[in-house]
């Protein structure tokens, strides 16, 4: 494990694996009923943090905050913050609609678009 690693793991996490398998927005109304909201990765350190968190994950992807707009063609996380530090699979197709983001649960965790509707584990902010 690196040492950056190693670091963050012996301080708190600001997010909570929810292992239970839900759609992207009924995975937004759990963290909305229980926590906060769907879990937003502004960093390297919060790209961290979250895999630490999917690594534990019973799903292939874990849901995160971000969710494309159609309308206005592009990504967003749902606590009203700008998309500035990615993630993404450089494969992944950007541009659909009903699309949300997701991070797998191994490898290098990156980010993808994935149907709304497909069931995954979710990370909350807590």
């Amino acid at each position: 494990m690196p040492w950056g690693l190693v670091l963050i793991s012996l301080m708190d996490s600001p997010f909570k694996l929810i292992a239970e398998n839900k759609t992207w927005e009924a995975a937004l109304n759990f963290c909305r009923d229980h926590h906060t909201h769907l879990a937003s990765i502004v960093s390297e350190e919060h790209q961290a943090w979250a895999e630490l968190e999917a690594a534990n994950a019973t799903s292939p992807f874990v849901w995160l905050g971000l969710r494309y707009t159609c309308t206005l063609e592009f990504w967003f996380w749902v606590q009203d913050i700008r998309v500035d530090f990615t993630h993404w699979d450089q494969n992944n197709r950007m541009g659909d609609c009903d699309m949300s983001g997701a991070m797998e649960n191994q490898e290098n965790h990156l980010w993808s678009s994935q149907p709304a509707t497909s069931t995954f584990n979710f990370i909350c902010t807590i």
